[in-house]
């Protein structure tokens, strides 16, 4: 199907008052997550992905990729106010756009985040639309081999190109697969991990896991220390114009920002923030007053918030063209299809037309909707700030206790969720990325079963992984990925003798 008469189901399809509803919940729940620091667009995903089971697969994914791209644009709200990020990608906007605001810019640095928003979403979009479906149709020729070193990529390049202890992101990584082994094994039938427990037979659900690593964390990190919702005054609409010049510096950073961050969504890790750093910096490399980054730059604010949107977009090529899931945000996604028995991949877009251009269309009315959502609606979402938060914590906990046991029916499900609720808020205590293991969980029997095919096909034989052309290739790249450290280290030594020997010589 071509793009055009794609889009044309895509939006036959959007057209219908369960998807057209699906698609305002995800903007404003996510444009809301993002205002909110501290609960973040895994979180709110996790907590609502039960609500998908009832919910046909085109809307529930419509919903979470509503609050996934929706809390790209909500982030920016506190991070141009307070200097608080709503999440993580906005940290790179806080620095000139809360600059900005103290300069009496706000409500122009608002403006300029929310319109580069909107041109990167619909940019990624466009790009999505044209690159899954191609990406698709080359990956039908990939066999076993290719998908196990696929996601074998995936994992150690989210390991190793992190920032943090690598060590602490292999142990997560480790962890995560350890976790997916536990319940029967799909070849044998013998029981893995179970210690005799019926419950455990059919293995743990990722569901009350992501539930409770990311919902009960937060809610236990609440309740353990001071109240993290601060206060703000107002933004009044006739404040949100940016001036000419503004305007003609932010548009050139938008763009550049928007196709950066698209390309850098197509890689493992969490791209939405290296997007955004990466347009931060290159920004600044191409300004001709460099000076004026960290003081109030507009540049700052388009070029980042842009970047972070637009990885969005790109993110979701490798979940819908491969089935396979770079990020823990694309893994609750791919979660979400899976529930409803539909597999992302390369026959996708084949099968379930009207699921992959439902979605692009979503997408395009979606970017358009928040846009309205976050300019002359800014004021009742500064307003959400003032939430209690015993009242807020309260909503959420009553939420997820609700959400596990929906499942199955089952308490032991909302027992999984509060184990894991307080192993995510100690490995927080602890500094630990919680995204390489949810991945890792998710990708763990998708890895052992390509393995396992691979094996077969070859009779044992490991050749199988570099006697193929593409497989050859993925070695290859995953030997560079392993290899970073060692440059890093090797440089790092050579810079630190270079001194040693300067230092000498100055004595």
């Amino acid at each position: 199907m071509d793009p055009i008469n794609g889009l044309l189901l895509g939006f036959s399809v959007l057209f219908t008052p369960e998807n057209l509803l699906a698609g305002l919940l995800g903007a404003i729940i996510g444009t809301l997550t993002g205002v909110l620091p501290g609960i973040g667009p895994t979180g709110a995903m996790s907590l609502l992905l039960p609500l998908t089971f009832v919910m046909s697969p085109t809307a529930g994914l419509i919903m979470l990729a509503g609050i996934y791209y929706g809390s790209m644009y909500g982030g920016s709200t506190t991070a141009i106010l307070l200097r608080i990020p709503g999440e993580a990608a906005s940290i790179v906007t806080s620095i000139d756009g809360y600059q900005m605001s103290r300069k009496g810019r706000a409500g122009a640095a608002l403006a300029v985040a929310a319109v580069g928003s909107a041109v990167a979403g619909t940019i990624g979009v466009l790009l999505l639309m044209l690159f899954a479906p191609t990406l698709a149709s080359l990956a039908i020729n990939l066999a076993p081999p290719e998908y196990c070193l696929i996601a074998l990529l995936g994992l150690l390049a989210l390991s190793f190109l992190t920032s943090g202890s690598r060590w602490k992101s292999i142990a997560m990584v480790a962890l995560g697969l350890g976790i997916a082994t536990v319940g029967t094994d799909p070849t044998s039938g013998m029981s893995r991990f179970t210690f005799g427990s019926l419950d455990l037979s059919a293995g743990l659900d990722l569901v009350p896991i992501v539930m409770g690593l990311f919902g009960m964390a937060e809610v236990l990190k609440a309740v353990s220390g001071p109240s993290t919702l601060p206060s703000v005054k107002g933004i009044r609409f006739r404040e949100l114009f940016p001036s000419g010049k503004e305007w003609k510096e932010a548009f050139p950073a938008i763009w550049r920002g928007s196709f950066l961050g698209f390309g850098l969504g197509l890689v493992p890790g969490p791209q939405n923030v290296i997007s955004s750093f990466a347009s931060y910096r290159l920004e600044q490399r191409l300004s001709k007053r460099p000076e004026e980054f960290g003081h109030g730059a507009i540049r700052g604010v388009a070029g980042p918030e842009s970047a972070n949107n637009a990885a969005t977009s790109g993110q979701m090529v490798p979940l819908l063209a491969l089935g396979i899931p770079f990020s823990a945000t694309s893994a609750l996604l791919l979660a979400a299809l899976q529930i409803q028995n539909v597999q992302p991949g390369p026959l996708f877009i084949q099968n379930n037309p009207a699921i992959f251009w439902g979605v692009i269309a979503s997408m395009y009315l979606g970017n358009l909707l928040l846009l309205i959502l976050n300019l002359p609606l800014v004021g009742i979402w500064v307003s959400m700030l003032r939430i209690p938060q015993p009242v807020l914590l309260t909503i959420v906990t009553i939420t997820m206790f609700v959400g596990a046991y929906s499942l199955n029916n089952r308490v032991f499900d909302v027992g999984v969720m509060v184990a894991f609720g307080f192993l995510g808020w100690a490995l927080n205590k602890l500094r630990f990325d919680l995204s390489p293991m949810i991945l890792a969980l998710v990708l763990g029997g998708f890895l052992e079963t390509a393995f396992r095919q691979s094996m077969y096909l070859s009779r044992g034989d490991f050749g199988v992984f570099v006697t193929r052309p593409v497989s050859a290739v993925l070695v290859v790249a995953i030997a560079a990925v392993l290899a970073i450290p060692i440059v890093q280290k090797a440089r790092k030594r050579k810079h630190q003798r270079t001194f040693a020997d300067v230092k000498v010589r100055e004595e």
